[in-house]
This record gives C-alpha cells, sequence and structure tokens, in this order.
C-alpha cells in the first residue's frame, strides 16, 4: 500500500506540472513549437562556431561572432519590447518569427552554395539575432495572456525544461550533423524545425496590449485571446520615449528591479562558463571532451530541476525563493573553484575521474539553481508588471539574460588571469553571495514578496 501511495500520490506532485498543457491549447501548441525549434537553433549555433573556424582557423573570428549577435540584441532588445506593448502580439511574433526563418535560409543556402563568405556569416547571425530581440519579448509577454497567473511557475518550468533539453542535446546532435553531412544539413533541419513554431504562433489568437485602465472581466476575457472590440493600449509613444518610459516605471519598482539585479548577481560575478576549457586542459584532464562533460553537467542539472518541478507551484514567498536559488548557486559555483583549487595547475596526462565528477556534481546543482532561480524570476516578471509594461520589460528580461554572461565571461576570465581558473570560481561565488544577500538587506520588500498579492 505505501508503494501505491509513493507512486500514485508523491511522485506526480514531484514531477513538473503539466497544467498548463492540458488547459490551455494554445499554450500547449506554443509549447511544443519552441521546443522543438529550440534544438533547430541549438544546431545553428554549433553549426556557424565550426564553420567560422573552419573558414578562418581563429578563434578570435568565432569568438568575434559573439560581438556580431549581442550588439543588436542588446539594442533591439529593449525596442522589441517597445513595439510589443504598442501593437499585437501575436502579429509582432509572427513578423518577427518569419524573419528568423527567412534568415535561417539563408544562412543554409550560403552553405549549400559554398559562399566561404565570413562577414556574410557575422551579418546574417546579426540580422538573426536582431529578429530575436523583437520576437522573444513578444513570446514572453503571450504566455500571461493564456494562463492564470499561479500557472506561471509551472508554465516557466515547463519552457526551462525545453531550453535546457535544446541545450544539452542540440550542441551534440549538431557537431554530429556536421560532421557527417557538412554544415548545410545543420542548417536545413534548423529551417525545418523552425516551422513549428511559426505554426504554434500564426494558431494564437489576436493578443492587443491592455489599456492600464482595463477592468478586471477585460483581462479575464483576455487569458483566452481578446475578443473583438476589446479595450486596446493607447498609442502614446513610440521609439526611443517609450523604451526611457519603461526604464523609468523599472527605476520605481523594487520587486521588479530585484530579480533583474538577482540575475545580473550570479551571471556577472560568478558564470564559470569561461573556466571549462581550462578546466579540462589544464586541472581535470581529456581536454575538449572534459569541458564538453562540463557543459552537459551544468545543463542537466537544469533539466532534472525542472523535471521536478512539481512543488514548485506551491511556493508563494517567490522573492525569498530567488534569494535561496542564487545562494545555492553562489556556493555551488565556489565549490567547484575549490575542486580546481585541490587538483592543481598540472596539465594530468589522463582525466582525473573522482575529481571530473565531484566538479559535475557542483555544476549540476549550480545549473538546478539556475533553473530554479528563471522560474520564479520569470514568474514575477510575468505576473506583477501590468500588461501595457510587459513588452519592455521582457525586453529588458532579454538584455539582462544575455549581456549578464558575456560580463560574466570577461569578469572571470580577468580574475583567472590575475589568481588562476580555481581561486576565480571560488572567489566569484563568495563575491555572489554577499551580493545578493545584501540585494534582499536592501530590498525588504522583495525577501516579503507573495505571489498571492504580486505587487511590482
Amino acid at each position: 500500500m505505501d508503494k501505491v501511495w509513493i507512486y500514485d500520490q508523491l511522485v506526480p506532485r514531484l514531477l513538473a506540472d503539466m497544467t498548463p498543457l492540458r488547459v490551455s491549447p494554445e499554450y500547449r501548441r506554443l509549447w511544443w513549437g519552441l521546443g522543438i525549434s529550440n534544438i533547430g537553433a541549438q544546431l545553428t549555433v554549433v553549426a556557424v562556431g565550426l564553420q567560422i573556424f573552419a573558414l578562418t582557423g581563429s578563434t578570435l573570428a568565432v569568438g568575434t561572432l559573439g560581438l556580431f549577435a549581442l550588439v543588436p540584441l542588446v539594442a533591439l532588445g529593449l525596442y522589441g519590447g517597445a513595439l510589443v506593448d504598442r501593437h499585437d502580439r501575436r502579429r509582432i511574433s509572427l513578423i518577427a518569427s518569419g524573419a528568423l526563418w527567412i534568415i535561417t535560409v539563408l544562412i543554409a543556402l550560403q552553405a549549400w552554395f559554398n559562399l566561404e563568405n565570413v562577414h556574410l556569416l557575422y551579418w546574417l547571425v546579426a540580422a538573426q539575432s536582431a529578429a530575436y530581440a523583437v520576437n522573444n519579448p513578444a513570446r514572453s509577454a503571450i504566455i500571461p495572456r493564456l494562463l492564470p497567473a499561479d500557472l506561471m511557475p509551472a508554465a516557466n518550468a515547463l519552457q526551462t525544461l525545453t531550453t535546457n533539453i535544446a541545450l544539452t542535446g542540440g550542441p551534440l546532435v549538431g557537431a554530429a550533423l556536421v560532421a557527417a553531412g557538412g554544415y548545410q544539413w545543420a542548417y536545413t533541419i534548423d529551417a525545418i524545425f523552425f516551422t513549428a513554431a511559426l505554426w504554434a504562433v500564426w494558431r494564437l489568437p489576436a493578443i492587443p496590449p491592455l489599456h492600464p485602465a482595463d477592468t478586471d472581466e477585460a483581462v479575464a476575457q483576455a487569458a483566452v485571446g481578446t475578443p473583438a472590440g476589446a479595450p486596446q493600449a493607447p498609442q502614446r509613444m513610440s521609439g526611443f520615449a517609450s523604451v526611457v518610459d519603461g526604464l523609468r516605471y523599472l527605476a520605481t519598482r523594487p520587486n521588479l528591479r530585484a530579480s533583474f539585479v538577482a540575475d545580473l548577481c550570479a551571471m556577472v560575478l560568478s558564470f564559470p562558463r569561461v573556466l571549462w576549457p581550462a578546466a579540462g586542459v589544464i586541472y581535470l584532464g581529456g581536454g575538449d571532451t572534459t569541458t564538453g562533460v562540463l557543459s552537459a553537467a551544468f545543463a542537466v542539472g537544469g533539466i532534472l530541476a525542472t523535471l521536478f518541478s512539481g512543488p514548485l507551484g506551491l511556493v508563494h514567498r517567490q522573492g525569498r525563493a530567488v534569494i535561496y536559488a542564487v545562494t545555492a548557486w553562489s556556493l555551488s559555483i565556489a565549490a567547484f573553484g575549490l575542486v580546481l583549487v585541490g587538483t592543481g595547475r598540472g596539465t594530468p596526462s589522463g582525466v582525473l575521474w573522482a575529481a571530473l565528477a565531484v566538479a559535475c556534481l557542483t555544476l549540476l546543482v549550480a545549473g538546478g539553481s539556475d533553473a530554479v532561480s528563471s522560474v520564479f524570476r520569470q514568474s514575477i516578471l510575468q505576473t506583477a508588471a501590468p500588461d501595457h509594461m510587459r513588452g519592455r520589460l521582457q525586453g529588458v528580461f532579454i538584455v539582462v539574460v544575455a549581456g549578464g554572461p558575456r560580463l560574466g565571461d570577461l569578469w572571470l576570465g580577468a580574475q583567472a588571469h590575475w589568481f588562476t581558473e580555481g581561486w576565480a570560481a571560488v572567489a566569484g561565488g563568495l563575491t555572489c553571495l554577499v551580493a545578493v544577500w545584501l540585494l534582499a538587506w536592501r530590498t525588504p520588500r522583495f525577501w516579503r514578496y507573495d505571489a498571492r498579492h504580486p505587487e511590482p
């Protein structure tokens, strides 16, 4: 009887809550479409990097690709959010998704025709990043209109699950496709997979932004698509003025502001990605293979955290949960650094299996903590922010999520140069720990934030 109770009662509560997929056909189609297209996107990410390295033989040229992707993402992330707050979100996402699909097809064509032009690849990736900067805020602002607020943690856990699956399997499949058939096949499959996202967005109802003074009844109606005649947000601002208005709003809302700062603490001060190559070559042995294992361990941590995310929907003190999750992240990164310090810079001839196992365990915890933090930060943004501001705030969100890790690469890379990689991770983790608890102390409203009564 006890075993029956465990399987019938306890296990379903621990596993990811599938309620959002059951109650909203629109969300279900969007979830499947984005999940499939995310896998394809990772194929292109890997293939583009490999193609540029094959054409140039330069790691710097591959790194420059990141700059071409980051600049339009930051520049248009904010402006794209402003567009989302002024126009029908389905239409904006559909246009941006169409642009992404066309650009992916062009990337595939340059490979099929063997153009071998690095600068063309740079500019295609920049255009792809610009379209993504508009598309992502639109998609994120759509989800709160498809589901009730109490299902946001479950929905975000499901989104994080598919993202981490793509990050785990996509690079492996992409590299295998390039090795077996060339870059063109990876790009072509990405274009085919992306049609799933296009189809899902096409099937959505019209989702115009809501006026700040809309009634609760109108908002409730809009949760399953806005019917004809529903009130829409007035076209008060455009362009730069709208972006500034969104940033001013964020500056006066401590809970939303703190959710962004918490992520910056983790990503800028202690994101360990830049340390993994040295860890594989100098500390743990195994070279590129070990680097891939460390990256996979981080992603698997996120998968496990979201796969067993059922209890997250019961957490109401979401600000406190973010602080605890970043705390776990900080300690796990510091522990990863201690593993490297313990092994020393010896450039081993073989893999140090015991040290690698412990290092993977620390990154597993880090990846899981990051996933939990992401679920709650996104939930706070989607429920506490008013509808007419969600697009712009989602634009800020993507700038933080995209820019933070790249600044973290620079910061930890500099510390590694000064203090070695192991001590850089230790210092980064402990600095993040201090910073996030200073944030909790300086923002008591965020510490007390209750999802049952969301306040921005």
